[in-house]
């Protein structure tokens, strides 16, 4: 059993420290290989769909597993799949940094995902093991800023580590990077985790698993191949395959539950509106908020031919906009005027920042940076004041005996999503991009956010004006 108790366990604060540690990691991962592209492919020969994997592989596979690591957490316990994830982790950072060819990188890269998705389901039941109810909503504020900086912050550290090329490691140091973070986490979470009990009465759904990974793999393998292969018919047969997945996976937890079994998830998360809404537009601000900052570091290196410091500093004003957007959301507004509209607040400044945005690019004869950071900076804050509010707000939603589930669903289409945004992005770029026109692959790419941002802004009218916590 946890040590904590109704004034909360001894060590919450650091339980919190470890658990932001980790989730760093991951955001980082997720976007720090993103300015090593123009590197990978001057030492690899690596094509853009080689890119798009290195990248988005990695948040497919974590996606895929997220919810099956929520189970292990349940049945081995806390603790120890976070101690598990942590070294795993760690190893194959160095595996990744190791790597020989592109294509050992990718296997890697998607097993550094899949056991990413052993440690981040853990966080928040540690959590909620060590802080009394009462510090939930402290504890849980710091996700805001860790969520918004953390993947806007992974290309601009990727980009200098490259450009230092320290010791000639070049991009391998964006992945040696986590070793020694790793190791401080591992020895901090040994010895200062509540210790928890495994519940070997909980059931591994394999099947559903499998499913899930399947599905996820439907998705997101011929939105990356499609544009490359000529988008032949079973690019649509595989997306059509993946929604049919899906459905009998819902269908097979469904009958599961009935049986008094014990499911994967608890597919009764899925007879809230509210939450099923909450999850596409969950889905949609993740790939809009990858896929144009992905493009947006494309563009600089392989249109502008900017280093990959150069391009790192393109990104700061996007981590200026994003904390700014994050303090401003996290710290008064979504509790002076609800959830909602601080999303819809924040979708409207995103739109504002992205149209500016494509406004500044038709005049590149004499391109400079300074043409698009009020831009940036705007859709920074925009993204920031979405990212602080978004996961309480749709969590709410639900019923307290049923954020388990519903928390790691939203983890999971965070992830898989995201890997849908570098693909379906990536490929606009890089279809004008190889033509010599990435000016009009960045400018459609904006286009598609724009669009992206509609439909968040519609579907945000479903969510609740207020994230109230539902206790049955």
């Amino acid at each position: 059993m946890t040590n904590a108790v109704a004034t909360g366990y001894k060590y919450r604060w650091l339980v919190l420290t470890v658990v932001l540690i980790a989730e760093m990691m991951d955001l980082l991962d997720a976007t720090i290989v993103n300015v090593a592209g123009p590197t990978l492919a001057q030492e690899f020969g690596a094509s853009s769909s080689d890119l798009q994997w290195v990248i988005g592989g990695y948040a497919l596979a974590l996606g895929s597993g997220l919810i099956l690591g929520g189970r292990l957490g349940d049945r081995y316990g806390r603790r120890n799949m976070f101690l598990f994830g942590l070294i795993g982790f760690t190893l194959a950072s160095l595996a990744c940094a190791l790597a020989p060819t592109v294509a050992l990188l990718i296997i890697f890269r998607f097993a550094q995902g899949f056991i990413g998705a052993m440690l981040l389901p853990q966080g928040f039941g540690l959590i909620r093991e060590s802080f009394p109810p009462q510090e939930f909503g402290k504890a849980f504020a710091a996700y805001g800023p860790a969520f918004g900086l953390g993947g806007i912050l992974g290309p601009i550290i990727g980009g200098f580590l490259i450009e230092a090329d320290v010791a000639g490691l070049g991009w391998r140091a964006v992945f040696l990077v986590n070793i020694p973070i790793g190791i401080a986490a591992i020895l901090l979470s040994y010895k200062y985790l509540p210790k928890s009990e495994s519940d070997k009465s909980v059931k591994i759904d394999l099947v559903g698993t499998l499913l899930v990974v399947a599905a996820s793999a439907m998705l997101v393998y011929p939105l990356i191949k499609g544009q490359e292969a000529g988008w032949p018919l079973w690019t649509y047969l595989m997306l059509l395959g993946s929604l049919v997945t899906f459905f009998i996976f819902s269908r097979l937890e469904k009958s599961t539950l009935k049986r008094g079994g014990t499911p994967l998830i608890d597919s009764r998360i899925f007879s809230k509106r509210d939450y099923n809404f909450g999850l596409v537009g969950l889905g949609l601000y993740f790939a809009g908020f990858t896929g144009v900052y992905l493009i947006l570091t494309l563009f600089l290196q392989f249109g502008e031919s900017f280093t990959s410091s150069q391009a790192a500093l393109g990104n700061i004003p996007i981590a200026l906009g994003a904390a700014i957007g994050g303090t401003i959301s996290g710290a008064f507004l979504a509790d002076k005027i609800g959830g909602r509209y601080t999303l819809q607040i924040g979708a409207l400044v995103q739109l504002v920042g992205g149209v500016l945005l494509w406004l500044a690019l038709p005049s590149l004869e004499n391109f400079s940076i300074w043409q698009i950071v009020p831009a940036l900076v705007i859709s920074g804050i925009g993204t920031g004041m979405i990212a602080a509010p978004i996961f309480d707000t749709i969590l709410s939603t639900v019923e307290g005996n049923l954020s388990g589930s519903a928390s790691g669903v939203m983890s999971a289409v965070q992830s898989v999503f995201s890997s849908v945004g570098v693909a379906i992005f990536g490929t606009m770029f890089f279809t004008y991009s190889v033509l010599g026109q990435a000016d009009a692959g960045f400018r459609n790419a904006l286009l598609i956010q724009v669009v992206i941002l509609v439909l968040f802004l519609g579907i945000s009218f479903v969510l609740p004006k207020r994230a109230e916590r539902q206790e049955h």
